[in-house]
């Protein structure tokens, strides 16, 4: 496939058939989004990779799937074939960057291990459209409750939960109604 086909292709999933994964593909979409970039070198990006169902259940009630049933979305946190909850370590980051080759104040007005871990979720993203497969990020609530279940130390942040599996029709997003921003594209200049 090509780059642009799985950047068209490429949209947030949030329904599943439920059909389990092909053999492999989990892990070659995880291994995509560690070869993103990565400042330093440093490789402070982490996975936890879920495919019990059980504990793809047991993370759905925690994130609160069924107030999203409640509110007429599919149950697409439990359908899905897998979860990759995504992390970033800032620890490694400021490690790294205290090396006699690196300069610490480079953290301080951008942290780094955010840009790495956003292309690390693109990586996965596009990773999964290129294996036939949709996928879908949540971000926001049970987080914490997330991490606690998995057994993420305190010092690793979640930078969300990616959702993998075979996609269903689902309800179409609102937030699309807003079409695309124009004025993003300044060419020589502001």
């Amino acid at each position: 496939m090509e780059l642009r086909d799985a950047l068209r292709r490429r949209r947030m999933v949030r329904n599943y058939t439920g059909e389990p994964l092909p053999a492999g593909a989990l892990d070659r979409i995880v291994d995509a989004g560690f070869r993103g970039p990565s400042a330093g070198w440093s490789q402070g990006i982490s996975a936890v990779v879920v495919d019990d169902p059980e504990r793809i259940g047991q993370i759905a009630l925690l994130c609160g799937e069924d107030d999203y049933v409640a509110s007429g979305f599919d149950r697409w946190l439990s359908s899905a074939g897998a979860h990759i909850v995504l992390c970033v370590e800032p620890g490694v980051y400021r490690k790294r960057y205290s090396e006699p080759d690196k300069d610490p104040a480079a953290l301080e007005g951008v942290p780094w291990w955010w840009v790495d871990g956003g292309a690390a979720l693109m990586a996965i993203l596009l990773a999964a459209v290129d294996e036939g497969l949709g996928a879908g990020v949540h971000g926001a609530r049970g987080m914490d409750a997330v991490g606690a279940l998995l057994g993420i130390p305190k010092d690793v942040e979640v930078l969300g939960l990616v959702t993998i599996g075979h996609p269903a029709p689902d309800r179409r997003s609102g937030s699309l109604d807003r079409g695309r921003r124009p004025g993003r594209d300044h060419r020589g200049g502001w």
